[in-house]
């Protein structure tokens, strides 16, 4: 049967039916602001429960325990004045998406990652609305939502959500989630969202309260952490797998799939992961109601296992984010090597072989040593297809830990922008953009909080400082508390409309069309490619069905010629021609087997003979 929801507050015809995991309590009962009270019954396995007759959707309600503490429902829905308050009565059944979806496959994916606080002017679900058209126009086919948990405060990136089950308030609550998710349906966009099981934010968080959701056992960079294999587990892994199926069942969130943040943060030594587990259930809820859902993990330990099929010790899950191609690319692009960047800089390696690497073999660390992390990282991944690896050249993690959060567009010129769109349209992965990417979008993406608890604000200011010592960046690290840290990194759409702008989105959506629609790019086999180096560019090419494209880049800012593939080829695109060229940029020039190409160039070609 497809999952409906029982944790939590659930509405029935006559009342409401409360259930909690809480073996730590030993009694508890409900309150209803402005109603009555009533006594949990203990199951004997640590859930509590009860059906308060007469009690309706909006009610407003908190967990008491034997000594007084009031406390919000774990699987609460919906915040509605804060972690810290009473939680409100929601029925998934009135509000859940109508819509199936496009029912897009794995590999038909192109995801735009946007973040709802800065999305829009508004900053909530039903502002996001309004600009999914600009989305669709653009090419992609799937819109990824960064965390709603419900967290502290109005501003947040959601990493630091307590309450699972609940979408952010002020982002228009689980009503305005589900009107987001029918409208990217009708406009052909499959809708993700972006959860986090590998820890849960520090201010209003009262899980330990209830139960042993946390372990000593293992420590994470938050603490201790989440109880995934302990004796006294099973419970903890049912809530996240709960958790999981609430955004993606058709009577819950109704979402197409999800991106499960930072899974190299989830301890699990148990017989079958967590990470088998949840997809498991998920793909049971897939079929069972006739739809595509996909799961995708954010990990940086390029670990095959993780998409492979649980009869090879995988975990099946669809895909895994392929930070490599990033950080090469990145590289070549910037010239930084601080950091992380050191392992794909020299005297470590040249970055342009790195990012070639990484094109044949999926990751460019699949075993081989890394002196950033000392010790060899990584397996190997040549096998997978592209549509198993996420690839991007901007994400929310790759700017916002940047100490001032800068895009890429102050970083590099505007041609090597066209470059780095162009390999990550063109390269076999599954592309991922951020918001406002497709039109060179300027404003930073910086990271921001609104913590109640001064001693949690200044930890927070405290710990951004610690984790740039690895890196060369100059300047002061912006305040996250302060509110001018979050408006810097709301979109401006007035960029769209500049000449650069449009010039930026019509690159964009020509490589989106060209991936889309050429026979040459429909096979994401790694034997269907190569990528070779030609001092300072980079050739790949790609083949299927007879056809061939090759993708030539050069990324020294002084022109030079590049050496071609044998045969004869026609343009089919090139930043240097109008209506994309930026400023001082032209077109290419074929002659005798080689492209002459001015700096920062990217030049597409089609193989005629």
């Amino acid at each position: 049967m497809p999952w409906q929801p029982w944790l939590g507050a659930v509405p029935g015809p006559h009342g409401t039916s409360f259930r909690v995991w809480a073996p730590r309590a030993t009694s508890l009962e409900v309150k209803i602001a402005g109603g009555p009270t009533a006594r949990l019954n203990p199951d004997g396995e640590g859930y509590h429960s009860a059906t308060v007759e007469g009690v309706r959707p909006g009610a407003r309600y908190v967990y008491r325990f034997p000594d007084g503490r009031e406390r919000p429902d774990p699987a609460s829905l919906l915040q509605p004045d804060g972690v810290n308050a009473p939680s409100e009565v929601v029925d998934l059944a009135a509000i859940a998406p109508r819509s199936r979806g496009p029912q897009h496959p794995l590999e038909r994916l192109v995801f735009s990652e946007i973040h709802l606080g800065t999305y829009s002017r508004e900053g909530t679900a039903d502002g996001a609305v309004r600009h999914l058209p600009e989305l669709a126009g653009a090419g992609y086919t799937a819109v990824e939502v960064m965390p709603v948990a419900a967290f502290p405060g109005a501003r947040n990136w959601g990493y630091d959500g307590v309450d699972l089950f609940a979408a952010h308030a002020q982002y228009g609550g689980p009503a305005g989630l589900a009107r987001l998710v029918d409208a990217a349906h009708a406009r052909g966009l499959s809708a993700f969202l972006d959860v986090v099981y590998n820890h849960f934010g520090p201010e209003g968080n009262y899980l330990g309260e209830f139960g042993p959701y946390f372990t000593s056992r293992h420590r994470t960079p938050w603490g201790d952490a989440v109880n995934y294999d302990g004796p006294d587990s099973g419970p903890v892994r049912r809530f996240v797998i709960e958790n999981a199926l609430r955004w993606v069942a058709s009577a819950g969130g109704g979402f197409d799939g999800l991106r499960l943040d930072a899974v190299h943060g989830i301890v699990d030594d148990s017989p079958v992961h967590l990470l088998r587990e949840l997809n498991d259930a998920v793909q049971r809820e897939a079929r069972e109601s006739g739809r595509t859902i996909h799961v995708i993990a954010e990990s940086d330990l390029n670990e095959a296992r993780l998409v492979e099929p649980s009869e090879r010790g995988g975990y099946g899950l669809a895909a895994a984010w392929a930070d490599d191609f990033h950080h090469a690319l990145h590289v070549t692009l910037t010239g930084e090597s601080s950091g992380y960047y050191e392992d794909f800089a020299p005297p470590t390696v040249e970055p342009l072989d790195a990012l070639i690497s990484a094109l044949r073999s999926g990751w460019h660390y699949g075993g081989a040593y890394s002196k950033h992390r000392g010790r060899k990282h990584g397996t190997p991944g040549a096998h997978l297809p592209g549509r198993r690896l996420v690839v991007a050249a901007q994400n929310h993690d790759q700017i916002g830990n940047r100490a001032r959060g800068e895009r890429l567009a102050a970083l590099t010129s505007p041609g090597g922008l066209r470059v780095a769109a162009a390999l990550t349209a063109l390269s076999p992965g599954l592309p991922l953009f951020f918001q406002g990417e497709e039109w060179a979008a300027p404003e930073p993406f910086q990271y921001f909080v609104s913590h109640g608890d001064p001693a949690l604000v200044e930890a927070v200011r405290k710990g951004r400082q610690e984790e740039f010592k690895a890196f060369s960046w100059a300047g002061e690290v912006p305040d996250p508390q302060d509110e001018q840290t979050f408006l810097r990194s709301k979109i401006d759409r007035a960029h769209r409309d500049t000449p650069a702008g449009r010039a930026a989105l019509l690159w964009h959506r020509e490589l989106l069309a060209l991936r889309r629609e050429h026979p040459a790019l429909q096979d994401d086999r790694r034997e269907a490619l190569d990528a070779r180096r030609d001092g300072a560019a980079l050739v790949l090419r790609r083949w299927s069905a007879g056809k061939e494209i090759a993708l030539v880049v050069l990324f020294s800012e002084e022109e030079r010629d590049v050496d071609l593939p044998p045969g004869r080829w026609r343009t089919v695109l090139d930043s240097g021609a109008e209506p994309y060229a930026v400023p001082g940029a032209r077109p290419a020039r074929i002659e005798g087997g080689r492209a002459h190409l001015c700096g920062r160039h990217a030049l597409v070609l089609e193989r005629t003979a």
